[in-house]
């Protein structure tokens, strides 16, 4: 039995302790309220992941570090995320704890075709570039010798167990129908095909590369089920409830960049609007490959999301 230290008391965070456990190891989870998980074998600590220090002392001992942290403020990553990502560097240097980055696909800005590990990172915007940056950071520290780092990248979330503000897709698109409304966008297109996560996924994935050595020094991609549109999984969300369906439909662009004027995280989804204007697909080839994983069925996905919303909703 290992120890493992993950960063974040959130879905991502949650899946990933219960899959380490899951596989016999003992798991400390840190953010900064200390909310436990309810998962038998980890231990919530509460803690500032700004400091060094403090992560160093947690991390002593550690076999990897999973950095699975989200900022609550989607307008304030610049301020909130280099700090953080500073002492976890630190702190897996000064004990030698491997260190897994879960991140997303921001870093490729727009492109041609489904997205491989292996593309170049060409950011479109600040939040991008600033996760490029967090990589590059950490993999000149994996090549210096200083420790070893891996990230995963995932495309937008879905799945059960998802807190508020984490999930375009449950909450612009599967609470809506449950509800018996339609479903409106604030971006992009009904019919253009989008790779959605499961949550529990990305999870998985994140405790496969915290434990396997082959993960070092690259980029994984999460297994994700094949790419549907909004509009589509509004249809496949109302048959398995039985209502009547209704067609997603589109905020117009003009209307969401004007209440970006006034409204800071309508401004700062700009940056991501190609997403779902067009195909935006993942390839996660590599990965399954490699580790013999492959995603959970998206049917198995969309009932169980289904089931836990409308739990949540009564």
């Amino acid at each position: 039995m290992a120890r493992y230290v993950v960063l974040g008391a959130g879905a991502v965070g949650q899946n990933t302790a219960r899959e380490l456990v899951a596989a016999g190891h003992s798991v400390r989870m840190v953010s900064r309220s200390g909310r436990g998980s309810g998962i038998e074998g980890v231990e919530a600590v509460s803690a500032d992941v700004t400091d060094a220090e403090r992560l160093a002392a947690l991390a002593t001992g550690a076999e990897a570090v999973v950095n699975a942290l989200n900022p609550p403020d989607y307008t304030t990553w610049e301020r909130d995320w280099p700090p953080m990502a500073a002492a976890i560097l630190v702190a897996a240097e000064r004990t030698g704890a491997g260190v897994v980055i879960v991140s997303n696909l921001y870093g490729y800005g727009k492109v041609e075709g489904p997205m491989t590990e292996d593309l170049p990172l060409r950011p479109n915007g600040h939040k991008g570039e600033l996760r490029a940056r967090m990589w590059r950071e950490a993999l000149a520290a994996h090549e210096a010798g200083r420790i070893r780092a891996t990230e995963l990248r995932a495309s937008d979330y879905t799945g059960p167990g998802i807190g508020a503000r984490t999930s375009m897709l449950n909450e612009l698109v599967i609470q809506p129908v449950l509800r018996g409304r339609t479903p409106w966008l604030l971006l992009g297109r009904p019919d253009a095909a989008h790779t959605w996560t499961d949550v529990r996924d990305a999870g998985r994935l994140a405790a496969v590369l915290a434990t396997d050595d082959r993960s070092w020094g690259q980029v994984w991609h999460v297994p994700s089920a094949p790419a549907r549109s909004m509009g589509q999984v509004a249809q496949e969300v109302a048959a398995l409830c039985g209502r009547r369906p209704k067609a997603a439909r589109g905020i117009p662009r003009a209307v969401v960049t004007v209440g970006g004027l006034v409204v800071p995280w309508l401004r700062e989804l700009k940056e991501t609007r190609h997403q779902f204007e067009r195909p935006f697909v993942l390839d996660a080839t590599l990965t399954e490959r490699t580790f013999g994983i492959t995603a959970t069925p998206w049917e198995v996905t969309l009932k169980e999301t289904v089931d836990y919303l409308s739990g949540t909703a009564a």
